[in-house]
């Protein structure tokens, strides 16, 4: 809010001028408009700027539009609303310093030529308005999460480019769900879980933009896109111990590797936790971790076996590596270690089932770690909510997938012995 002092009919007679900005309509789900309001001389004159903003984007106690993690278009909103304001008092010193009461119609003369401004003021396109969400979303989220965010812009502007689609929030209707989606399948190659995760990293961002009053196209809220949860691979505990005898000279990549995957299997730490693991982590008997993903406090008893590793950890025997290098290595370590029984693999591409039998090696990934301290605490016997307890998994629903693969390896099991 602007103050100003203006004189009366006597050098000593001072009249407070205030002036100050507000909504037309506080609650609308759209743009409304901005105006100001001149008081003085116990009148108060409501002068319209020309500007609109959602509400959303309005700080109604400090009367300006919101800057941070909203479009540039906002501070020259302000800025626009500052200079009307400077304007107004400067014409009402001076009137006013004539012995003149300006009327209404005269101070809303001085702010006319704004409305130009506000016709050639532009607004941020939809690929920078997704990069300013990015950025304020680093502030909460881990960096893998935000390294995802920006894949999906990148699929979105690669799919842009490709089809001359103009992305904007009005174009955002079920026919460019369907074509975006058949962009994902046929050019980019991707399977319908990952292009359902882009998905989903696409409506986060909507609502995000829909909450600050950035988007009034709701059509986001019915796009979908279905999927199949992937087969969960796990190793059993032969293989683990395959993997725990294998002949590594210390100090090689591969045993290396190795430790790292390892910790993850005697821990259920995601790969982006071990990675982060420091010493201030270790209190003796238990780790206690802060994930990097959900950031979720953790308490994950200590074994003999991951203390070994965590020993060699903190000796610097063993040093993080990028998940992509870990993927690639664990394969190697795993084939070493005879890990190669056919598996059958089964992927979903436009609703398509597509299955193939591979050595399971070629499947083993960092993510598979977890998987197997989940399924191996469950074969023996631990509670799940103990289980959870130290994965940090909140609900039945992704945890179920284990159960169902500890269920078909009991049905393998008496199979086998009602054989014998």
């Amino acid at each position: 809010m602007l103050e100003s002092y203006t004189f009366g009919e006597s050098p000593n007679d001072l009249i407070m001028a205030k002036i100050s900005f507000h909504l037309k309509d506080t609650k609308a789900d759209r743009p409304t408009a901005v105006f100001i309001l001149l008081t003085a001389d116990g009148k108060r004159t409501k002068i319209y700027s020309g500007y609109s903003i959602h509400p959303g984007q309005w700080n109604s106690e400090d009367q300006q539009a919101k800057t941070r993690g909203y479009p540039a278009a906002n501070g020259e909103l302000n800025r626009g609303l500052k200079r009307m304001g400077e304007k107004l008092q400067t014409f009402y010193a001076e009137q006013r310093a004539d012995g003149v009461i300006p009327s209404a119609e005269a101070l809303k003369a001085v702010v006319e030529p704004e409305e130009e401004v506000v016709a050639k003021a532009a607004g941020p396109t939809f690929s920078e308005l997704f990069e300013q969400w990015i950025a304020a979303s680093a502030l909460t989220k881990s960096p893998n999460t935000i390294r995802t965010y920006r894949t999906t812009l990148r699929h979105l502007q690669a799919f842009e480019k490709a089809t001359r689609y103009k992305l904007s929030f009005a174009a955002l209707n079920a026919d460019f769900a369907d074509k975006f989606t058949a962009y994902l399948i046929e050019t980019a190659g991707l399977n319908d879980s990952v292009v359902r995760k882009n998905g989903a990293i696409l409506k986060n961002f909507l609502g995000f933009a829909t909450d600050r009053g950035l988007n009034t196209n709701l059509s986001f809220k019915k796009f979908s896109w279905k999927h199949r949860e992937p087969d969960v691979i796990a190793l059993t505990r032969d293989e683990v111990r395959a993997i725990e005898g294998l002949e590594l000279p210390k100090g090689h990549y591969l045993d290396n590797a190795r430790g790292l995957f390892l910790l993850s299997c005697y821990t259920g730490l995601r790969f982006s936790d071990v990675a982060a693991l420091r010493r201030e982590h270790d209190k003796g008997d238990r780790l206690k971790v802060t994930t990097q993903k959900t950031r979720d406090t953790l308490i994950i008893p200590v074994t003999p076996k991951s203390r070994v590793l965590l020993n060699r950890l903190w000796a610097g025997e063993l040093h993080p590596i990028t998940n992509q290098k870990l993927n690639e290595f664990v394969k190697e370590v795993t084939q070493r270690a005879g890990v190669d029984a056919a598996t059958e693999h089964m992927s979903y591409r436009g609703g398509q089932r597509h299955a193939q039998s591979l050595p399971k090696y070629e499947l083993i990934s960092s993510h598979t770690g977890r998987r197997t301290f989940v399924t191996l605490a469950l074969e023996s016997g631990l509670p799940w909510e103990v289980i959870m307890k130290a994965t940090g998994h909140k609900d039945m629903k992704s945890f179920r997938r284990y159960i169902q693969v500890t269920e078909e390896r009991q049905i393998k099991a008496f199979a086998n012995f009602l054989c014998d």
